[in-house]
């Protein structure tokens, strides 16, 4: 049996009003931040983040809900493991959460590669999802000419996404992370140089760092063909809206057309001058538009 690995040592950065506890799930130990009371919100990280990410978004829902964020394995304060990266298992790890925590059902929000696991887990166990945020993600169902049009816009994976070199690059090379983050935001200034830092030394952890190479590498593996191949075919019955950046220079707005066909109440709503990081960038929208999906019946 896989068992789990090194969780970071490294001081948890502090947050108003938020709360820190760990879980098991499966082998692993499981760090979640919460805020608020009520009914419960799941907020799904990134890649190269942790809970922090949703710092802005946090207070804006907390008044109402109890906001739960989080880490991933291999992520943040969560303990590592040596498999269980792709997509299906990062699903998985979702479900395990809301079960070590008493959770029949959530509202689910996820950034780009924790909407990606948000959509999987939508489609596998759609009775757990009452409503769905997407945020810089495309749903499962691009137009294949548009995505391979726009496929190039991955360049960057190519440095974190090989076997026994992408850990190389994220624990040796900061800039380059550091790099991406300026890169992936319009507007540079909505992200911090100590949030940039809090990302950058968390990924350079040595299993932070193999933990971000296997989930790069599982996504090559699995999900490319998997969405040339339409493999997932079931229709997507859970309320879902997309938030896109207008300048998101990875999933541009673009990306998010011909899902209709594949869900059964599915929108798309493009921030205005917004880039790839839409926590850092816009939270209020996304807890403007949280509030008007939630209270759909």
């Amino acid at each position: 049996m896989a068992t789990s690995h090194h969780a970071s040592r490294r001081e948890i950065p502090p947050a108003a009003g938020v709360r820190h506890r760990f879980v098991r799930v499966g082998d692993a130990r499981i760090h979640i931040a919460e805020c608020g009371d009520g009914d419960p919100v799941l907020l799904l990280h990134s890649f190269p983040q942790h809970w922090y990410a949703w710092r802005k978004v946090i207070p804006l829902l907390a008044r109402d809900y109890l906001v739960i964020c989080p880490d991933f394995p291999g992520s943040g304060w969560s303990e590592s493991s040596p498999d269980g990266y792709d997509t299906s298992a990062r699903a998985a790890a979702v479900l395990g959460i809301m079960d070590s925590l008493g959770l029949a059902r959530a509202r689910v929000i996820g950034h780009a590669w924790g909407a990606v696991a948000g959509f999987r887990l939508c489609l596998k166990s759609p009775e757990r999802v009452s409503h769905f945020l997407a945020l810089n993600a495309s749903h499962p169902w691009p137009l294949r000419r548009t995505a391979a049009a726009e496929a190039w816009r991955q360049w960057h994976t190519a440095f974190w996404e090989y076997p026994g070199i992408g850990r190389q690059v994220l624990r040796h090379w900061p800039a380059f992370t550091r790099f991406m983050f300026r890169h992936w935001a319009a507007d540079s200034s909505a992200l911090t140089a100590e949030a940039i830092t809090e990302y950058v030394e968390s990924s350079r952890e040595k299993e932070h760092a193999r933990a971000g190479e296997k989930l790069n590498w599982q996504y090559v593996l699995h999900d490319i063909p998997g969405l040339l191949l339409r493999r997932d075919r079931e229709v997507l019955t859970v309320p879902t809206v997309i938030i896109a950046g207008e300048r998101d220079v990875v999933i541009p707005p673009r990306l998010c057309r011909g899902g209709r066909g594949h869900a059964a109440e599915l929108s798309v709503v493009v921030a205005p001058g917004a880039g790839h990081l839409l926590p850092e960038e816009r939270p209020e929208l996304i807890a403007e538009t949280a509030r008007v999906l939630f209270a759909r019946q």
